[in-house]
């Protein structure tokens, strides 16, 4: 399988990885401490297109496959984790629903302005129904003209600075997973607020917020699918995403190796740089050898996922892979840092806090390897 990219793909990453250590570099510790992205360089983002990089070209988009993203989505990890699941929410969960299930109407009237920077929210997870997401409770009644929605979300990644999001939701109370439909919600809906930032432990320059739907009228037009499709749709964006997460993880995996390698050939104890030591070369190793093996599965996943063939069981296993790897990588380096890798004067220390949540958001690796298991099962391997 040919994971190479083409030389324009190269130019792109390339310029990525240019503007991410240029622009964004020098905000990410003031922007952990602040919790919350500087606004300066949230439109550069709008600016330079990555709000659109996953979108087709027929709706403003810049149209890149799914492995060239990846490698996107890891350049902006290596620098500030935050950022990089924000764009990547925005590119994948937040609007691949309307993307590949949305009505011709839909996808004119939307995906154009999502693209423009106008971001997109996945809204699933609620108060009672975390992993176990056929048990939401938030519903849609259906009214003359479209449908009405009580109900509430949490964990909502981009919501306190999203235009539309797309929410699950139960209709006329039918039970079940065929009973959930997925709708297209804007903001500017009356009875939807949107709640406080939470005050998270890593990954802060992104947001989460809660969203409260109290009787949000719902036109017929922005039924995302068929009536009933809803758990399918989220299942099908999940899959996506969570290639997504496993890039996130290799390039936070990445900067772990890196800092931890330069700060190795720089200290020294007992007369000589740690570095020669075999017990940080032997950490070292571990981070480089679990990097390329993460690396080579989210590839292999992204690639699968370009030729439209069966990519389920490999997203899951990259994005198990990659999160346990990230959070060995991230504990690695604090631990070759010694004392100095528990102050925030040293970047691992945002690295560690960054790293832990990739083993639970985009379905926890607890249910990704239940993912694996039953494709197995079936034969699939």
């Amino acid at each position: 399988m040919d994971f190479s990219l083409s030389e324009q793909e190269e130019l792109f990453v390339k310029g990525v990885r240019d503007f991410a250590r240029g622009e964004i570099a020098p905000l990410s510790k003031q922007m952990d401490e602040d919790g919350i992205i500087d606004q300066g360089l949230l439109q550069k983002l709008k600016e330079q297109g990555f709000f659109a990089l996953s979108f087709p070209e027929e709706y403003g988009g810049v149209g890149l496959n799914t492995l060239t993203y990846g490698l996107v989505i890891a350049e902006l990890a290596k620098v500030d984790a935050g950022v990089a699941i924000m764009v990547g929410v925005h590119n994948s969960v937040g609007s691949y629903p309307v993307l590949r299930f949305g009505s011709e109407e839909l996808k004119k009237r939307v995906l154009p302005e999502m693209a423009k920077g106008h971001l997109g929210s996945f809204c699933v997870t609620e108060p009672g129904a975390g992993s176990d997401a056929a048990s939401i409770s938030t519903r849609a009644d259906t009214v003359d003209g479209g449908y009405v929605l009580n109900g509430e979300k949490i964990w909502v990644t981009n919501g306190y600075h999203s235009r539309f999001f797309v929410v699950l939701a139960r209709l006329d109370g039918q039970p079940g997973h065929h009973g959930i439909s997925a709708f297209l919600v804007e903001r500017d809906n009356p009875g939807l607020s949107v709640g406080a930032k939470e005050d998270k432990m890593g990954l802060r320059s992104s947001d989460c917020v809660s969203v409260v739907f109290d009787g949000v009228k719902v036109s017929g037009e922005n039924l995302i699918g068929e009536k009933g499709q809803g758990f399918e749709i989220a299942m099908a964006s999940l899959d996506g995403g969570r290639i997504g997460v496993a890039y996130q993880a290799i390039g936070l995996g990445e900067a772990c190796l890196d800092a931890a390698t330069a700060y190795a050939q720089e200290r020294e104890q007992f007369g000589r740089p740690i570095a020669q030591q075999q017990a940080i070369q032997w950490m070292l190793a571990d981070t480089a050898t679990e990097l390329e093996q993460s690396s080579l599965l989210a590839h292999k996943a992204a690639t699968l996922k370009d030729q439209g063939k069966p990519f389920s069981r490999l997203a899951a296993m990259a994005k198990y892979s990659a999160s346990e790897m990230a959070n060995r990588a991230a504990d690695r380096a604090v631990q070759i840092h010694g004392g100095y890798g528990y102050s925030k004067d040293y970047p691992v220390e945002r690295y560690y806090r960054d790293a832990r949540v990739l083993r639970i958001y985009e379905g926890t690796n607890e249910i990704q390897k239940m993912v694996i298991a039953r494709r197995v099962l079936q034969g699939e391997h």
